[in-house]
């Protein structure tokens, strides 16, 4: 059985259409990766799946049952945790507090299986501070520093200090750590290297590429196609809110419709900064080792 289905998922915003019908499913222990141009809808999509926002029609199914609109503490709970695009870190406070606090979220939204419940448990039990509560803060604390210990010494040597002083490449690992404190069973990552130079991306690749050897699960949208071609078992490639090829990365590829959904993007984008269009050369940057005999004509 899949870990993740997507079945006919529909989201228009004011008469636009952000997500056309979409359809996907994600099974235990692969990487699938969303692709497409900008605006294609690959982030609200994410949004769907997550619960930061509502389908107008279609459903999502986590192991099967229905978690449609459930909100991300409720699927916290399930094990769906997320980064964002631009990353979102809490700057004030410190590298290793903004760990702990996937960890609490995690083990606020597993009281009682109720997140609202469990939520009021843990202001109950801060306040009062059993002695068993002391101790499971001591191994939260201790848990989120072996989280850190995963990004080597990008981030544990730097635990103490406040998440704005760090670097933009290790505020998006703070992030990941952060999503990573939950124990997802399906981890989304939207664009983790954005804005990272090619040393921090191969850095980020090879931390994937552990996360998927270690058998989790998951659904990444990624502008960097050479990433994409060596992490996925599988490539979905949106255009314009629809879903318009899926299958291997080698496949898909050299698929015509997905390299004119690249090349018609880019011609559109340059004609309108300097009336030039683009050519099927553009290929060597859009889709690097594409096969220009397989453009349509």
């Amino acid at each position: 059985m899949a870990l993740l289905e997507v079945h006919g998922l529909c989201r228009e915003f004011g008469g636009v259409v952000a997500v056309d019908g979409v359809d996907l499913t994600v099974n235990p222990g692969e990487t699938v990766s969303v692709i497409g141009p900008n605006g294609a809808g690959k982030t609200t999509l994410f949004n769907l799946i997550t619960g930061l926002d509502k389908p107008d029609a279609g459903e999502v199914l986590l192991d099967g049952r229905p978690i449609t609109g459930l909100p991300p503490e409720r699927l916290a709970a399930l094990g769906v945790a997320r980064t964002f695009q631009h990353g979102r870190v809490f700057g004030n406070l410190s590298v290793l507090d903004n760990v702990l606090i996937g960890a609490h979220t995690r083990q606020a939204a597993y009281r009682l299986r109720a997140p609202v419940l469990g939520m009021i448990a843990e202001l109950i039990l801060a306040l009062i501070q059993p002695p068993s509560w002391r101790e499971e803060q001591r191994r939260l604390r201790e848990e989120a520093r072996e989280v850190l210990a995963l990004f080597g010494d990008r981030l544990l040597p730097r635990a103490d200090q406040p998440a704005y002083s760090l670097s933009y490449a290790n505020r998006r690992r703070t992030e990941m750590a952060r999503a990573l404190a939950l124990r997802p069973r399906l981890l989304l990552l939207d664009e983790p290297t954005a804005g990272m130079n090619p040393t921090e991306t191969a850095e980020v690749l090879e931390f994937i590429r552990a996360l998927k050897q270690r058998g989790l699960t998951i659904l990444l949208i990624e502008h960097k196609l050479s990433l994409v071609m060596q992490l996925s078992d599988r490539v979905i490639v949106m255009d314009d809110g629809r879903k318009i090829a899926e299958g291997v990365p080698q496949v898909v590829r050299d698929d015509p419709k997905v390299i004119e959904a690249y090349l018609g993007h880019k011609r559109r984008g340059e004609a309108a900064l300097d009336g030039r269009l683009a050519s099927e050369d553009d290929l060597r940057v859009v889709l690097p080792q594409a096969r220009p005999s397989s453009v349509s004509k």
